[in-house]
């Protein structure tokens, strides 16, 4: 587990790219602090930081195959290394060390570009073959790790986090301005594009090949779910519970100790309960707040004692909630205003003094229908079985009519999947509220439109599961493992989650609808396999996720002053509105604010302090 950064080009002066590629390693140090390497050639450069998980004396980075013809550099952790290692020795490959890097290395010599396709675990890695004068890469199946990359006049670069391009003289350093609407709408940008200019992701699942200064990219794996009708539901029962034990041991494979995160929600008890059998002093850790009704705490302590795990806790207050908040917009590389991050951080940073290593259930909810919107889909499933005609004539009515207990299901009846999306309008409930806060137009079509291709793509399924499908690519990625790795690594922490896992994918596509979601129930098969584990409390827990007294402290003097600031100072004028963010957020203090008014607030907040951490301080 570490952090990789690396440039080409058609010549380089290898004095120059030695101190550049050592400057890119040092952005991303909290990556890797056991240990730094480089390699510089006068094609490319690379640059590797260091956390030692397994092999801790021989895993060094960049590594080199026999005739030094290869070069790698990884990040991540290859949970089926030992299997492919056998099968590369009785090829005739020679191994020198003991760490799943060099599976990359010999696997690309056996395979070549077919190579990732058979890699289980959390990787992003990039390899360079001198012999053929090509770079080429790969970013694992779900995005667990991740991968940008540039490629502008001349320059190609590439790494773990996008800060690391910064040293370098060829990365121009722009906003991608007129992705701002979609920032504010959705909380991210669900597309390949970053909020910096010429900066885009490789998605998961897709190799990337850069030879002679032309890039390329392929994708390696799909995931689709097809439902498998021919077994009992004991039989799924007890084929999750056997795939998920399985993946849990897979997932605990290192030469440090592990521990586990845990919240009060059935995933990460079901995480730590699993562990726990093997491992009975596991350290658990979780995170809390002052505020007791916020707070997690009591029910994940009451499990972890009921278990027989060590449970370290850690609470967080206000004050330490605002200060953290440039520091995460920073470790973040673009804006995120998902405040369960700020937790994160703190948990991980408590976590960190203790392990290298935790186990998270991060996956759950995307691979086994685990959001209420999709008990919601289930409803509109079952609406849409009356006319086209019929429905949008009750929602052109309904839209005329005043307030109605089931208004918004009518209006939203009529839609496509896609049109009625909630992730895409999730900040705001129209693009024409949203627009009234930025000073500029910028002509951006409707946020639900960034996802229509994602739905075209899941037609034929079931609206349940496109919802799940379109959360594992865009939502689940751009969100859930973004935040997840980089709160992890700001702190030289290893965040694994058994439940993104190849093994557990295979059952969890095959596993029929009503046994992911209903119109009333979420994780329908996941709960009754904990539920025979676990406390029927905790396998019945309804989703919490992090909650946040956000609410409440906007609404004191201290904090509200904090923003305002902000609101009134020259980036918010730059980009914003100050006077409606100003009213937004005094409606928000004074209580007429309608819902959602903290959200909003602070997608335009967050967005203003990544903007200073980027473009102003540094």
């Amino acid at each position: 587990m570490c952090g990789f950064v690396g440039f080409a080009a058609a010549k380089l002066e290898q004095a120059e790219a030695r101190a550049t590629i050592k400057a890119m390693g040092d952005l991303i140090a909290h990556r890797g602090p056991d240990g730094e390497g480089f390699y510089v050639d006068e094609r490319v450069a690379l640059g590797h930081r260091r956390l030692s998980i397994i092999d801790l004396e021989g895993g060094t980075q960049p590594m080199f195959n026999e005739d030094g013809s290869l070069v790698v550099v990884f990040n991540g952790e290859i949970y089926n290394f030992q299997a492919l290692r056998a099968e590369l020795e009785a090829a005739g490959h020679t191994f020198s060390t003991r760490s799943d890097t060099e599976v990359l290395l010999h696997g690309y010599e056996q395979w070549g570009e077919d190579m990732p396709a058979k890699l289980r675990g959390m990787f992003a890695f990039m390899l360079w073959d001198k012999k053929n004068e090509t770079l080429f890469g790969a970013r694992d199946i779900f995005g667990i790790k991740p991968y940008y990359y540039y490629n502008q006049g001349g320059h190609f670069l590439f790494g773990s986090e996008i800060k690391s391009f910064l040293p370098h003289p060829g990365f121009v350093k722009e906003l991608n301005e007129e992705r701002l609407p979609e920032y504010l709408s959705i909380e991210y940008i669900p597309g390949e594009e970053t909020m910096f200019r010429g900066v885009y992701k490789l998605p998961g699942a897709h190799w990337l090949r850069w030879k002679d200064g032309k890039l390329e990219t392929h994708r390696y794996f799909d995931i689709r779910f097809k439902a498998d009708e021919s077994l009992t539901d004991e039989e799924w029962q007890k084929k999750i519970t056997e795939v998920f034990s399985e993946s849990v041991a897979a997932h605990q494979i290192a030469d440090v100790e592990v521990g586990c995160f845990l919240s009060s929600g059935v995933d990460s008890s079901f995480v730590v309960n699993e562990v726990a059998k093997g491992t009975p002093h596991v350290k658990s850790f979780s995170v809390g707040y002052e505020e007791e009704k916020y707070s997690e705490l009591p029910y994940a302590q009451a499990f972890s004692k009921e278990i027989g795990v060590p449970s370290i806790a850690n609470k967080v207050n206000a004050d330490e909630f605002f200060e953290a908040n440039q520091t995460i917009q920073w470790y973040l590389d673009e804006p995120m205003p998902n405040p369960s991050e700020v937790p994160l951080y703190f948990l991980t940073k408590n976590a960190a003094k203790y392990v290298k290593v935790v186990l998270s259930g991060e996956g759950a909810d995307e691979l086994f229908g685990g959001y209420p919107m999709y008990c919601a889909a289930w409803h509109f499933a079952e609406y849409s079985k009356t006319p086209a005609p019929l429905r949008k004539a009750a929602a052109a009515l309904a839209r005329r009519l005043p307030a109605f207990k089931g208004k918004n299901f009518v209006m939203r009846g009529a839609m496509e999947p896609w049109q009625r999306f909630m992730r895409a309008n999730y900040v705001f409930s129209t693009p024409a509220e949203r627009d009234q806060y930025l000073k500029k137009d910028y002509h951006s079509k409707k946020p639900e439109e960034w996802f229509k291709p994602y739905f075209d793509q899941v037609k034929g399924l079931d609206e349940p599961t496109q919802l799940q499908w379109v959360d594992i690519h865009t939502w689940m990625l751009y969100d859930i493992l973004l935040k997840a790795d980089r709160m992890s690594m700001a702190n030289s922490l290893e965040l694994r989650v058994p439940f993104l896992d190849r093994e557990v994918l295979k059952v969890a596509t095959a596993l029929p609808a009503r046994l992911r979601s209903g119109k009333e129930q979420t994780k329908i098969a996941l709960r009754r396999a904990a539920m025979a584990q676990l406390p029927e409390s905790v396998a019945k827990r309804k989703k919490l996720g992090f909650p946040v007294p956000l609410n409440d402290w906007l609404r004191q003097d201290k904090y509200y002053n904090m923003v305002r600031e902000k609101f009134e100072g020259e980036v918010c004028a730059k980009f914003f509105v100050p006077e409606a963010c100003i009213r937004l957020l005094d409606s928000h203090k004074n209580g007429t604010a309608k819902p959602g008014a903290m959200t909003q607030i602070w997608s335009i907040y967050s967005f203003i302090l990544w903007y200073e951490q980027f473009f102003v301080l540094r």
